[in-house]
């Protein structure tokens, strides 16, 4: 089955990026694509949310399945089709935009063809957010059309990683569980050891997964939990000194928390409290 929307291409626009279609294909066996080099002159990005395919490339046959994604720029020779027996449910856009490529080489979105996304639930919804919007409205509403397909790529962009051969995943689910759970207790003491062992984890692998799925260290994390709940206090809670609500952020000393705020921020808890009371 397919649901698909074809929308037309602006020539002269002013936004960052713009859809020139998106679709979504399941129990479709027979999705079979070749096209030759310079056919095409949009991005794209093919998301596999269920079944196996495949994607060929001069030199290579690539086996792909749930969570891997591929990125086409504009003028590549394409080859990919789903799989016969296990058909691939694929959610998909072609986009354009004049300063994309640069975007994606700054990022190193040119050295591999196959990707694997970490967190596939965010793609997936942000792209059938977007075949909804073009099947409801078309090109009627370009600026939340270039919304849409931004959030498409920035979560392509955050999630993707080289899909690696024979490699085994290293299960981020163990760590996106508990994120909710760290942030509410983030003004508490962290321990390290106390969340490797809710992962399940040694304390090197945790980090490592961390990082993996959150682009940050755990105590990086911790840190911005603190400070959003400050500055929520600070505007909230007018009858606490900035020192009180060090001490309920999880800092005891208020220069360090001045100090960590000033980095973060760009100004002092005082400053951000006298600039925003009146917002």
């Amino acid at each position: 089955m397919r649901r698909q929307s074809h929308l037309p291409t602006l020539n002269e626009h002013d936004y960052f990026i713009l859809p020139e279609s998106v679709g979504r294909y399941w129990d479709f066996p027979e999705h079979d694509v070749r096209r030759s080099a310079g056919a095409l002159h949009t991005f794209s990005i093919h998301y596999l949310a269920e079944g196996r395919g495949w994607l060929e490339t001069e030199h290579e046959k690539i086996a792909l399945g749930k969570g891997d994604a591929f990125l086409y720029f504009p003028l590549d020779a394409q080859r990919y089709y789903s799989d016969s027996e296990e058909p691939w449910t694929v959610l998909w856009t072609h986009f354009y935009g004049h300063t994309l490529k640069d975007y994606l080489l700054e990022r190193g979105f040119r050295r591999s063809s196959v990707w694997t996304v970490r967190q596939g639930k965010g793609l997936e919804q942000a792209l059938t957010e977007l075949l909804e919007e073009a099947e409801e409205h078309a090109f009627l509403r370009p600026t939340r059309l270039s919304v849409l397909t931004f959030a498409v790529l920035a979560e392509f962009v955050a999630q993707a990683e080289p899909k690696s051969a024979g490699k085994a995943p290293e299960a981020p689910d163990k760590i996106t569980p508990l994120l909710p759970l760290m942030q509410a207790a983030a003004c508490k003491p962290f321990d390290l050891d106390y969340w490797a062992a809710q992962a399940g984890v040694s304390t090197y692998y945790f980090c490592k997964l961390f990082k993996k799925t959150t682009r940050m260290t755990p105590m990086t994390f911790i840190t911005l939990c603190r400070l959003q709940m400050s500055k929520q206090w600070l505007l909230e809670k007018q009858e606490l000194t900035v020192r009180e609500i060090a001490a309920e952020a999880g800092y005891p000393s208020t220069s360090y928390f001045n100090k960590r705020f000033l980095e973060q921020e760009g100004m002092t808890p005082t400053e951000y409290r006298e600039l925003y009371r009146r917002e």
